[in-house]
């Protein structure tokens, strides 16, 4: 009997192993990278077709059942986290074989993506605390070997402040799991989760909630501990840019729902108040930044974080309708925001620059490349019927509904912010007069454009298709709301 949900973790980890040995040959490379990432899409959507059909599926390491072993589960949430980051990776590998250059293709770039894969895809599918922190490390590792590869100046001065951050927030990660092992006496997050349920103790679980939180914003970019992450995404070329952008801090916005959801729901009235303010704040705080820079890759950046601060607060507000948007919201995200650096990357490539007073007139050579952003960026702000509405409407109702009157303001507030600052980004890019005539030849963009627009155009299939992805959602949705489905799932109670 094969475990199914292992193999999106296998594939990309087998793959990473056997290109290490084909160091020589960048073709190799290119075509097990692309074999590989297709294969790990392949899995994962077995996966979740069988996690639709049969339930939630789990697979216990070694034969030791839960909760004495380590357990990978495959719900409906982090099947469907799989299946996107996946399906981005091979998108971004098939566009690297045109951007990323030949130096960085030669010195281990592609198996250290494909491990970049098995840290994210691990951190989604494991049942087990401390095996979070493992993935992460995994992550974690591989995200500082892409932010140096290629030695330019600027990525080995912002690397020393990402590793050094990171570093710290690992630190912190081990001392809370330690504490949370120590109170609980146990890892299987199912089996911590139902001993939670019987502590009467709440100062303890508050703090480890704190702590927790404290650890995850730092690696999904809330506010106040964003401060690392414009400087440091902005550092590397576009496909590793895409790559951190939609994978890296949705792994943190991830782990605090998850956990969120799973531990830490029973002093909610001050846990889920200090999730709300922080979510305001991280909205606040990349509105300005998305409005006040000129640069194509900084605009981009400042939307994560106005991304994750949407989310946030949709997982503060905690209803079953505020969790579905939350879910629909995070998918959407991760997909555009793939799209739109890759996309950017292009612009940049053409202009020579990304800094918006030195671009301009690009929609005379390129109409594809400037439509294809425009509805990007429409998808990017929620404009109906693209992929962000859906999500966006359900955590705005829902915080209107639960009297978060000022969040759900702020959300729409922050929809204007993101709408005038892609907008404004493509009439510069696009349709400003240039200062310097572009040349009459056109720069060959084809192999680039071509997995840029596969992602925006799975985004707008994905808005468009809202009814079919439904059912899929609320499946998730139902093993967050209601955590003993997870929880004898796990424990096979």
């Amino acid at each position: 009997m094969i475990n199914l949900p292992i193999l999106p973790i296998l594939f990309p980890l087998l793959a990473a192993v056997l290109l290490m040995f084909l160091s020589k040959s960048v073709k190799a490379q290119r075509i097990v990278s692309v074999i590989a990432s297709a294969a790990t899409v392949a899995a994962a959507w077995a996966v979740m077709l069988k996690v639709k059909s049969e339930g939630i599926q789990t697979v216990d390491m070694g034969s030791w059942p839960a909760p004495f072993g380590i357990t990978l589960v495959s719900d409906m949430l982090s099947i469907l986290l799989v299946l996107t980051a996946s399906i981005i990776t091979l998108c971004v590998v098939l566009y690297s074989f045109r951007s990323i250059g030949s130096g960085r293709e030669a010195f281990y770039y592609y198996p250290i993506v494909q491990f970049l894969l098995v840290g994210v895809n691990g951190s989604f599918t494991t049942g087990d605390i401390f095996n979070l922190f493992v993935f992460f490390e995994i992550m974690l590792m591989s995200s500082y070997v892409l932010i140096v590869i290629g030695g330019t100046k600027v990525q080995l001065r912002e690397s020393i402040k990402y590793i050094l951050v990171n570093v710290i927030s690992s630190a912190i990660f081990v001392i809370a799991v330690g504490y949370l092992y120590s109170v609980t006496g146990s890892l299987n997050m199912a089996h911590i989760s139902s001993r939670i349920s019987e502590i009467n103790d709440e100062p303890i679980i508050t703090v480890l909630a704190i702590l927790f939180l404290i650890v995850f914003g730092l690696k999904g970019g809330i506010f106040p501990l964003y401060f690392w992450l414009p400087g440091s995404y902005a550092a590397p070329p576009a496909p590793i840019l895409a790559l951190f952008g939609a994978l890296l801090t949705k792994v943190g916005v991830y782990a605090i729902l998850r956990t969120y959801t799973l531990f830490f729901y029973h002093d909610q009235p001050f846990t889920h108040d200090i999730l709300a303010l922080l979510a305001l704040l991280t909205m606040v705080a990349g509105s300005i930044g998305a409005l006040a820079y000129k640069d194509v890759k900084q605009i981009l950046i400042y939307n994560i974080i106005i991304a994750v601060g949407v989310l946030l607060f949709g997982i503060a507000v905690m209803t079953e309708e505020s969790i579905a948007g939350t879910i629909f919201y995070l998918v959407h995200d991760m997909i555009i925001k793939a799209g739109l650096f890759l996309l950017g990357g292009i612009m940049i490539y053409i202009a020579g620059t990304s800094n918006l007073n030195k671009m301009g007139g690009l929609i005379r050579h390129y109409p594809a490349l400037g439509w294809t952003f425009l509805v990007a960026s429409f998808a990017l702000a929620g404009i109906p019927p693209l992929s962000g509405f859906t999500g966006k409407l359900l955590i705005v109702r829902a915080g209107f509904e639960s009297g978060e009157y000022v969040g759900a303001i702020v959300v729409l507030l922050s929809s204007l912010a993101v709408l005038y600052s892609v907008v404004n980004l493509f009439m510069a890019v696009f349709w400003k007069k240039p200062e310097v005539p572009l040349p009459e030849t056109n720069k060959q963009t084809a192999s680039l454009f071509i997995p840029a627009a596969a992602l925006v155009i799975l985004s707008v299939l994905y808005g468009v298709g809202t009814e079919a992805v439904y059912p899929y959602v609320m499946q998730a949705v139902e093993a967050l709301i209601h955590p003993e489905i997870y929880i004898d799932a796990v424990l096979k109670e």
